[in-house]
C-alpha cells in the first residue's frame, strides 16, 4: 500500500474542489456551445435504450393490468349500478345529438361548409415517462422510417397529451402538457373566452391569461385555440378546477399519469417550431 505524505495529501485535497469546479464549468460550457450535438448525443441514446424499455415495460404492462382487474373485480356491483345511471343519461343525450346534428348537417348543407381535411397519424408506445431536458416528457418506441416529425400532436384516447419536441432514429420523445415549458392556447367552451394553459410540473397545469370578466367557470370544459398555428382547434384538453387558493388549474381529460399507447397527428401546425424543424418529411397514411 502506497502511504502518501502528509503535504502532499494536504495539496491534493486543496485541488479537489477547483478540479471539480472548473470541469463542472467546462462541461456547462460544452452544452452551451453546441445545444444541437447535446440533443444528438441524448437521442441517441434514446434511440439504443428505447427497446430495452419496450422489453421491460411489457411485464410491468401485464402486471398492471392484473392489478386493474382484481380492483374492478371487487367493486363490480357498484360499477354496475354507476354503469346503469350512466346509460340512461346517455340515451337522453343520444337524442338530443342526433337532433342536433341533424340541424348541424343541414345548416353546413345551407352554407355549402368546406370540412377540415382529416389528419393523418401514427400509433407508437410509451416505453419510458423520464428523460430529456424537460420534467413532464414520454419516451416514444416509434421504429424506423416512421414519419414522425417535431410538433406533431399527441393525443391518447380520451384527449390531448402534448407534442413531439425531440426525435431520434427509432424513438421521440413529447413533452407533456403539464411540464413547466408547455404552453397551450385554449377555449373555454361556455364564454369561448381565450386563455393560455401552463404546465408547472404538477398534475393539473394552472390557467392563466383569461379576458377581464370572463372568468373560468368550476367544471367548464377546455378545448384547444388556433392561436399561433400551434394547435388545431377544438381538441379536448379537460375541465377546469380551483384550488383552496382560488387557483384556476385544469383535471386533463388524459391519463397522464399512465400513458401506454398514444397517437401522433400531422395537422401540419408549426407555427412554434423554429425553421430547421420544419423541412418536410414524407407523409404517411392515416388510419380511422
Amino acid at each position: 500500500m502506497i502511504r502518501l505524505s502528509i503535504p502532499f495529501r494536504q495539496a491534493l485535497s486543496k485541488l479537489t474542489l477547483p478540479v471539480l469546479i472548473a470541469g463542472a464549468f467546462g462541461m456547462m460550457l460544452l452544452g452551451k456551445a453546441d445545444t444541437f450535438l447535446v440533443e444528438r448525443a441524448r437521442m441517441a441514446l434514446a434511440d439504443v435504450l428505447a427497446p430495452v424499455y419496450g422489453v421491460l415495460a411489457e411485464p410491468l404492462s401485464t402486471l398492471r393490468s392484473g392489478v386493474d382487474n382484481l380492483r374492478h373485480t371487487l367493486t363490480i356491483y357498484e360499477d354496475n349500478a354507476r354503469l346503469r345511471e350512466e346509460n340512461d343519461r346517455l340515451r337522453q343525450w343520444q337524442s338530443v345529438a342526433q337532433a342536433l346534428d341533424a340541424e348541424n348537417m343541414a345548416l353546413k348543407a345551407n352554407l355549402r361548409w368546406i370540412p377540415d381535411p382529416a389528419p393523418s397519424y401514427l400509433t407508437a408506445r410509451v416505453v419510458a415517462d423520464a428523460g430529456g431536458i424537460y420534467a413532464r416528457a414520454v419516451l416514444l418506441s416509434s421504429g424506423p422510417n416512421n414519419a414522425v416529425t417535431k410538433g406533431q400532436v399527441a393525443l391518447d384516447d380520451r384527449g390531448l397529451v402534448g407534442r413531439v419536441t425531440e426525435l431520434g432514429v427509432r424513438s421521440a420523445r413529447v413533452m407533456l402538457i403539464t411540464d413547466i415549458s408547455s404552453r397551450v392556447p385554449v377555449v373555454l367552451e361556455n364564454s369561448r373566452a381565450h386563455a393560455v394553459l401552463v404546465g408547472n410540473n404538477g398534475a393539473r397545469p394552472r390557467l392563466l391569461f383569461w379576458p377581464e370578466g370572463s372568468p373560468p367557470v368550476e367544471g367548464e370544459r377546455i378545448t384547444t385555440s388556433a392561436e399561433a398555428n400551434a394547435f388545431p382547434a377544438g381538441l379536448p384538453v379537460g375541465v377546469v378546477h380551483y384550488t383552496s387558493g382560488k387557483v384556476a388549474e385544469v383535471e386533463p381529460y388524459a391519463q397522464l399519469d399512465r400513458l401506454e399507447i398514444v397517437r401522433l397527428f400531422d395537422y401540419g401546425m408549426r407555427g412554434v417550431l423554429p425553421p430547421e424543424a420544419t423541412v418536410a418529411k414524407p407523409s404517411f397514411e392515416g388510419k380511422k
